[in-house]
């Protein structure tokens, strides 16, 4: 008996964690694709805020992107993603191979995050989602594009959680 309610009660704890958790990750989580979005496109503008300038150039080993090259990576990709999904950017950056590795300054790299992001916005929901497209030589659609930039944001989200905890940043949203 005294097992059974020691079983049930953590449960429920773990079930109350669970909830406290989900309320912290803030608007938008499980809403759907834009307000998911914008969830971590604040979470990492955050986190690029949060890290000193000096910190941009840390990098976790030899070959291994940067915390700015990482942020940067984002934009490009943000960018990239949005052509290849047919949208015609009014004023698209110029962008060469080596653009994220010369962008390090820590206002210029918010700046391009924060275009990135507004471009992202103004551009969903695609306007023809079921759009034939090529990507990397494979057939998809736009809207499958949209959800590789959704998930590609979110996985570097987490890439620099992990490089700003290992510098002794606390993400600001988990104070």
């Amino acid at each position: 008996m005294n097992r059974t309610r020691l079983l049930l009660g953590a449960g429920f704890g773990l079930l109350l964690g669970i909830a406290a958790v989900a309320q912290n990750d803030g608007p938008g989580v499980g809403q759907g694709w834009l307000p998911e979005f914008n969830h971590s496109s604040r979470q990492i503008l955050q986190l690029a805020n949060a890290t000193p300038a000096e910190k941009f150039a840390w990098r976790p080993g030899p070959g291994v992107r940067s915390v700015s090259e990482v942020y940067m990576h984002v934009a490009i990709a943000n960018f990239f993603l949005l052509q290849q999904a047919g949208v015609k950017l009014a004023n698209p950056p110029k962008i060469t191979q080596e653009t994220e590795k010369l962008v390090t300054a820590k206002a210029d790299v918010i700046r391009w995050l924060s275009e990135s992001f507004e471009a992202v916005r103004k551009a969903y929901p695609p306007a023809e989602p079921a759009k034939a497209v090529k990507f990397f030589g494979a057939d998809t659609n736009s809207e499958n594009l949209y959800l590789r930039l959704l998930v590609h944001n979110h996985e570097h989200m987490g890439q620099s959680i992990a490089y700003a905890r290992t510098n002794g940043i606390v993400p600001p949203w988990s104070k």
